[in-house]
């Protein structure tokens, strides 16, 4: 296998260098082929794991993937058709403008976004670019923290599964949705200044809900579909997207399943050793750093029983899920493709959260030292199960709790920042 792999990259350097002397503009066609052919090749060398991994990508998808996301998206497109991002957007643009630099309708995002997992946040993004609720430019801000991974994930698959310690699971979350916000603010100065939307009007009579009410009607009545006709929409446009992570959840299962046989992994996670000093990283977690750079669960499995510090373990998993792996990388990139979004910021953005979650982390579990240093924390089954047995009740309920909080936060902020501007004006 080494051999095969040492052959396959010689003869693909060979002929870029040589493309590279000629043609530059033909070795950039060539090597998205090169790979295509590599992966193809190694799929038809080793049938056996590749179709073995396809199996374990697509029970991931139907275990997993498929009842956690598809309510989700379908409550988010019958929300969006019957004008509800409207009056969201209303009541949340005092607050999501002056932070973020985003229109008030990114809250929408925001909330679906914690609430249900990757890659929602990105396709409610792009889905706002479309029904022209955001510019280009904001639907990429908003794409870039919106994103997240979901709390349940966190909480049942890695903290109690992975770790066997209920106690990190706080830890992990907020480092978790801290880096995201830390994202959200240092993206608001990205292309600040261009391709900015308007702000709502605020002449109109009424207040704030009365205004927010009156956006909701006026894009039903622009709208004018039917439940059921906006129902069936929705359905179609769910299944559509899901089935499209599908293939990207079988294809990258497939490829790291290649690269581990090929020893690719290996030769990462010794690069990594030379680049990052023992301190930093304890070698112990380079391979499941190399592992989360294709795929997060195989990853944290690997960084909660690597022989390393619980903080190190918990500051690589918290990284490795703020990062999400190239296989999401690959699906947010199809489902905001048609929108005409470009995948660059969100992955410089995934970047930089993997990083601020890891210090989170280490200076959230700082706090408290010597805590963790005792034995780990039995889980309580109970409490695990009935998180399981209601994940989807369990998601619903948070969506609308985040969004219920954002609204009312949004209204006291927005009411506080008019009663002080009228002073400011009468002074």
């Amino acid at each position: 296998m080494n051999g095969y792999l040492a052959i396959t990259l010689a003869i693909a350097l060979l002929g870029c260098i040589t493309l590279w002397k000629s043609r530059k503009d033909a070795l950039i066609s060539l090597i998205p082929a090169l790979m295509v052919v590599l992966i193809a090749a190694s799929m038809i060398l080793f049938p056996e794991p590749s179709f073995k991994a396809a199996e374990r990508g697509l029970a991931v998808w139907w275990n997993v993937v498929l009842p956690a996301l598809l309510p989700f998206f379908i409550a988010a497109e019958l929300l969006m058709g019957m004008g509800v991002v409207h009056f969201v957007g209303v009541l949340m643009e005092p607050l999501m403008r002056p932070l973020f630099n985003v229109p008030g309708t990114g809250a929408f995002a925001l909330a679906m976004g914690i609430a249900s997992g990757y890659p929602l946040g990105a396709a409610l993004s792009a889905r706002l670019k479309d029904d022209n609720l955001a510019t280009k430019t904001e639907a990429e801000r908003l794409m870039c923290f919106c994103n997240t991974s979901d709390p349940l994930f966190m909480t049942g698959a890695v903290a109690v599964g992975m770790f066997k310690r209920t106690d990190i699971a706080a830890i992990i979350i907020s480092a978790h949705y801290l880096s995201a916000l830390t994202v959200g603010l240092a993206m608001r100065f990205w292309r600040m200044g261009k391709d900015q939307s308007p702000p709502p009007k605020r002449d109109e009579p009424g207040s704030m809900f009365a205004r927010a009410f009156r956006a909701m009607r006026k894009a039903q009545q622009e709208s004018g579909k039917a439940f059921g006709e906006l129902l069936g929409e929705a359905v179609k446009r769910s299944l559509d997207t899901l089935l499209l992570i599908l293939g990207f959840i079988v294809l990258f299962s497939v490829i790291f399943e290649i690269l581990t046989l090929l020893r690719a992994t290996g030769y990462l996670s010794l690069i990594l050793s030379k680049a990052l000093p023992e301190a930093l990283l304890p070698k112990a977690l380079h391979q499941s750093v190399v592992s989360g750079l294709f795929e997060i669960t195989i990853a944290t499995s690997l960084a909660s029983q690597a022989d390393a510090p619980l903080i190190a373990k918990v500051a690589v998993c918290g990284g490795i899920i703020a990062w999400s792996g190239l296989s999401v990388h690959a699906q947010v990139a199809a489902v905001i493709q048609p929108s005409g979004l470009s995948i660059w910021p969100y992955s410089i953005a995934r970047l930089g959260q993997s990083v601020f979650a890891g210090a989170y982390t280490v200076l959230l579990m700082k706090f408290n030292e010597h805590k963790w240093a005792l034995p780990a924390f039995e889980p309580v089954h109970g409490t695990a199960t009935w998180f399981h047995s209601l994940g989807a009740a369990t998601k619903t309920c948070l969506s609308w709790v985040v969004v219920m909080f954002l609204t009312s936060l949004a209204f006291g902020a927005g009411h506080t920042l008019k009663h002080t501007l009228s002073k400011y004006r009468k002074h």
